[in-house]
């Protein structure tokens, strides 16, 4: 495929070997602007904003994914296998599962369990495939996360194709298995980046709570206050 690809319109070599991946493009634009040095401007493409600059002389790239596996799946691809991309973190948001998370605590995804059909269709093996994160990631963002005094709460996502979902029988199944939280892209970034051969970790802050509907973040919050997600990732790359 020629570069601009279809979804980015940047050059080869105007995005860092790890790009930072939010959902809402916004929110990339937020940490471009706030926590980049000399952040440009690498992709306008359908409003799906993407920066590149410094952090601590460190060269990062940050861009949205949008919402969802299909969503994701195409700018993990375009970004791994034709802008010579080597690492994406998704920095997203979550609904706690597991009652013992409180908004704004911080889920590392060792796993991802899954409804939607991405995985087997984009690995196309003769059995399940089981979207996991890298370890080598991993194991750099807890250092750090120990260093900065963070908990990480790590273990399995759910990775969801409906954001309004009523199965609470079907939630209190995923919860009885140990299932921390649900989001909506982890399958697919971590299925892409097996395909590709790269490293993928999906972190996300606790946003609101499936089993208590009355507890979650505004739009505003969910766009500015995951900075400490944020200081963490970047630190870690």
């Amino acid at each position: 495929m020629p570069i601009p690809t279809p979804h980015i319109e940047s050059k080869l070599g105007d995005f860092a070997k790890t790009v930072l991946m939010p959902g809402d493009p916004l929110r990339a634009k937020f940490i471009a602007e706030n926590f980049l040095q000399d952040a440009k401007i690498v992709n306008g493409t359908r409003g799906m904003l993407g920066y590149t600059g410094t952090y601590n002389g460190q060269m990062v790239s940050v861009m949205g994914s949008g919402m969802g596996c299909p969503s994701i799946g195409i700018y993990a691809s375009e970004l791994f296998n034709f802008y010579d991309v080597d690492n994406i973190i998704r920095i997203g948001s979550a609904g706690s599962i597991n009652m013992d998370l409180q908004l704004g605590d911080v889920v590392m995804g060792v796993g991802v369990c899954t409804e939607s059909n991405y995985p087997a269709i984009a690995a196309r093996c003769p059995g399940t495939f089981a979207p996991i994160a890298s370890f080598e990631l991993m194991l750099k963002v807890q250092a750090v996360a120990d260093k900065m005094g963070i908990k990480l709460h790590t273990g399995n996502l759910l990775c969801s194709d409906v954001f309004y979902n009523d199965n609470t029988e079907g939630m209190n199944a995923w919860l009885r298995m140990g299932v921390l939280a649900v989001e909506m892209e982890s399958a697919a970034l971590y299925t892409t980046a097996a395909k590709a051969g790269k490293n993928a970790l999906c972190l996300c802050t606790i946003s609101d709570k499936v089993f208590s509907c009355d507890e979650l973040m505004t739009a505003k919050e969910r766009e500015t206050s995951f900075t400490k997600m944020i200081k963490l990732t970047l630190s870690a790359i």
